[in-house]
């Protein structure tokens, strides 16, 4: 009599490597998804472009600041431009500046905010407000004009209107627990209040709406000082956002929500090098260019401007600037940051930081 068949024995376990190895793949799907919809998003911010905000300029040709080779300082110019009632062709002004500065050796970041209504000498073109270098001569004139008053070589550029900064803001979650020093309202009927400033003061969360009305207020007693002031403060909100690993998780979303809005002259195996190099460093300086004390009133064309009183001592405050080290010690997670004074810099203790040739430049 032959002996009944047994039943073959369930194997819970090999389930569970099954289910191990499809949580695997989803995740190395997820990252390669991320990764290469990234990479492209990012290659397109720097693709040629038809838009007349960059193109048809005559700039002057001069010698171009010699290329970054990622070990020495890293000059990025970021503008913030007003597009609104622009007509057909026609330039918009950079209605912000800003010089972000990055030692490689040190890991310190300085930031300068470039007055609007400086009165500089813009190659070319004679002398005029240093805002309108972007509407002469595009990103290019900017940076050239902007590198000479700061006596910096500027590399790169990134350029955004009002819709792309709310898209990247609203893209990284908003900023939480932001601290708005005061009451801030403005009404703008010429483009139908879309633009209307209206914030309460105290601790609140800013979407990419709200965002923007704190950076683009000025309508208090020092105007666009304490303008300057505020963009340097939020800036430095959204580079602390973005170092979180959840939003370097939803890079890609974050990028693709900045398409359309977003040009830039980084390339993309520059922009992984800077983004590393981001994560790692600190803001070690903030300041406003020209200071205060360098500053002469002038009369141009019947309207006010703000007149540089002495160019040598201001590229002597810059480099002066870049060897300040304000930044405190980081704890375990490296999350701590200055806070900033009334006069638009970070306190805390001023130590050397030299560029490891020595030229701040």
């Amino acid at each position: 009599m032959s002996r009944a068949k047994q039943p073959k024995r369930k194997r819970p376990w090999k389930w569970a490597w099954l289910g191990v190895a499809v949580a695997i793949l989803a995740v190395v799907g997820f990252f390669v998804y991320q990764g290469v919809g990234t990479y492209n998003g990012l290659d397109k911010l720097s693709d040629p472009t038809n838009d007349p905000k960059f193109t048809n300029y005559e700039v002057p040709v001069t010698e171009k600041p010699p290329e970054w080779e990622g070990t020495e300082r890293v000059n990025i110019l970021i503008m913030g431009g007003d597009n609104r009632g622009l007509k057909e062709n026609e330039k918009a002004r950079s209605d912000s500046m800003m010089v972000v500065s990055i030692d490689p050796q040190t890991k310190k970041i300085h930031l300068f905010s470039v007055l609007r209504d400086t009165y500089v000498n813009i190659e070319g073109h004679g002398d005029d407000r240093i805002n309108t270098a972007f509407a002469l001569g595009g990103p290019d004139l900017a940076m050239q004009t902007i590198g000479h008053l700061l006596g910096l070589n500027i590399q790169y550029y990134v350029y955004t209107d009002f819709e792309g900064f709310k898209s990247l803001i609203d893209a990284i979650g908003g900023i939480q627990n932001f601290e708005v020093e005061k009451n801030m309202n403005y009404v703008d009927n010429a483009d139908k209040n879309r633009y209307d400033i209206h914030l309460k003061k105290g601790i609140q969360d800013l979407d990419g709406t709200k965002a923007l009305q704190y950076v683009r207020f000025r309508h208090d007693a020092l105007s666009d000082f304490t303008r300057t002031e505020r963009q340097r403060k939020l800036l430095g909100a959204v580079a602390d956002k973005m170092k979180s690993g959840w939003s370097l998780l939803k890079m890609k979303q974050i990028v693709d929500s900045v398409d359309g809005y977003v040009k830039t002259n980084i390339e993309v195996s520059d922009m992984i090098k800077l983004g590393k190099l981001g994560v790692d460093s600190q803001i070690a300086g903030q300041s406003q260019v020209p200071p205060m004390n360098l500053i002469a009133d002038k009369r141009a064309g019947g309207a006010s401007v703000l007149a540089v009183s002495d160019d040598n001592e201001l590229l002597q405050y810059v480099q002066d600037e870049l060897q300040k080290d304000t930044a405190p010690e980081t704890d375990a997670a490296g999350t701590n940051s200055a806070p900033l004074t009334n006069s638009g810099t970070s306190s805390g203790s001023q130590d050397g930081g030299n560029t490891a040739n020595g030229s701040s430049k």
